[in-house]
Order: C-alpha cells, then sequence, then structure tokens
C-alpha cells in the first residue's frame, strides 16, 4: 500500500487501487482522539471524496484498538509537526469532520469500519459515522459519556436513534454501559462479528464487494439516503428519482447489463 502525504503523526492513510485505508495510529494510548488524529481524518475523508478512483473507505485501529474515546488535553493542544498545525489552520471545524459530524463532513464514498478491542465513546461515535461495520468478537463498544455526566458530542444522540431500534438506542446512551460485539449485531448497529484479529481483513474483503460494484451507483444509494432524511416519502422519491435516473442512462450501466449478457466481470470508470 502507498502511504499518502495527508498522514499524520497519529493517523495513518493508505492507498490501494480503489481502496484507502485510515488507521488510527495511537496505540499507546488506546488510539484516543488528538488533534493530530482529528486533522489526519478530516483530510482522509476529504480524500476519498475528492479522488475520482477511489471507491470505498477503510477506518481502523492500531495496535489490537480501535478508539478509546477523546483525549481532551491531546485535543485541545496543537499538534508539535508544523505541516498539521497548518492544516489544522486551513480546515474549519476539523475537530467535527474528522468525527464525521457536520455540514460536508461525510464522504460521497461508503466507509467500512474494521473494529478490534475497545470502540468506547468517540470511538463508538466515529463508528456510527460509517456505513458498514466488521467487529471482532471481543470488542467492547459503548457510548460512556452520560456515566461521566458527559454529553456524545460526535452526533451520537441524534444518529443512534435513527439507525437502530429506539429501545436500544436509549439503553446504549442512557445507561452508558459496555455493549459486547454479540449484542452490537443483535441490536443491528454492526454488520459482522468475526473472530478477534480478523477485523481488518474481513472489512476490506466487504470494501471490496463494495469497489467491484459500479461507483456511480454506490455513491447515488448514499446520497439518496442521506438528501431525504426527514423527508415525507413522496418528496422523498422525487429526490431519489432525480439522483437515480442519470446513473440509469450512464455508460457504467450499459456495461454492467454487457457484462451480464457475455458472463464476465463488469469493467466499471464511473463514468
Amino acid at each position: 500500500m502507498e502511504l499518502l502525504p495527508i498522514s499524520t503523526p497519529h493517523c495513518r492513510v493508505e492507498r490501494d487501487g480503489h481502496l484507502v485505508v485510515v488507521t488510527m495510529d495511537r496505540p499507546e494510548a488506546k488510539n484516543a482522539l488528538s488533534s493530530d488524529m482529528l486533522v489526519g481524518l478530516a483530510d482522509a475523508w476529504a480524500y476519498i471524496s475528492a479522488e475520482p478512483d477511489v471507491r470505498v473507505g477503510i477506518l481502523t485501529g492500531a495496535g489490537g484498538t480501535f478508539c478509546a474515546g477523546a483525549d481532551l488535553k491531546a485535543m485541545a493542544s496543537p499538534s508539535a509537526d508544523p505541516r498539521v498545525q497548518e492544516r489544522a489552520a486551513q480546515i474549519p471545524d476539523y475537530h467535527w469532520k474528522g468525527l464525521l459530524r457536520g455540514e460536508g463532513a461525510l464522504p460521497a464514498k461508503p466507509i467500512v469500519c474494521a473494529v478490534e478491542g475497545y470502540a468506547v465513546a468517540g470511538g463508538t461515535e466515529l463508528l456510527v459515522g460509517t456505513d458498514l461495520r466488521v467487529v471482532a468478537e471481543s470488542a467492547t463498544l459503548g457510548l460512556f459519556e452520560a456515566r461521566r455526566a458527559l454529553f456524545p458530542m460526535g452526533g451520537s444522540a441524534v444518529r443512534l436513534p435513527r439507525q437502530i431500534p429506539y429501545a436500544f438506542a436509549m439503553d446504549i446512551l442512557l445507561t452508558g454501559r459496555a455493549v459486547t460485539a454479540a449484542e452490537a449485531l443483535q441490536m443491528g448497529l454492526v454488520n459482522k462479528v468475526v473472530p478477534d484479529g480478523q477485523a481488518l481483513a474481513a472489512a476490506r474483503e466487504l470494501a471490496e464487494q463494495v469497489a467491484a460494484c459500479g461507483p456511480l451507483a454506490t455513491q447515488a444509494i448514499l446520497r439518496a439516503y442521506r438528501d431525504t432524511l426527514g423527508m415525507a416519502e413522496t418528496e422523498a422519491l422525487k429526490v431519489s428519482d432525480a439522483i437515480g435516473w442519470p446513473v440509469i442512462g450512464s455508460a457504467d450501466a450499459k456495461e454492467g447489463a454487457r457484462a451480464f449478457r457475455e458472463k464476465r466481470p463488469a469493467v466499471y470508470r464511473g463514468e
């Protein structure tokens, strides 16, 4: 994989063909969020959105841990790296963008989450911002903020009840308790539970399945969902149709039909 120059001391961003792997890389602190990490995450999401040949991103953590939440001191302290300091000054609200919340923060491409170990507080908030989620069987999730008289500022108080049944969401949010991988799967919070040490490999397999689909189609599906949140069905279908018809008429759609007839893998170009 190619290490990209947008990487920071606490966030490794690597390109492998159509995939970009984003690794929170502060294992000595269980990958707790820092300003270095959030700048790297914000740049990674922007890169994934902007690069035409990138189809899927993968978010994971180094050292057998996903993310143990916010390190408030490290988040408030500027980076020791002058280049990262410069980027922080250039990215409005980089803290929020790194956490996948706020105007324009969500990448236009799908993000697959690969969780080992702890994904708690800000770690679960990051997971909630992704589209597909693979967790190791001994992973621990949870939003511990209420237990500390804090608030989940990553957006989970809004997002979580929209993603899983209300009673499950309130259980996680109001008790502040730890949630096992098996419980998260049963709640519908994650897609797949795999043996320990296999989360990244399984997430990569899932990402490659997505990358093999037509990129215009996958991006349009994400956009239709996001752009119609809160709309009545009649209005939502109008928006969805406006997004979908150009995809139906695309060169990729024609290639998909040809490949099916010719019984061969399709070669999509995002056109």
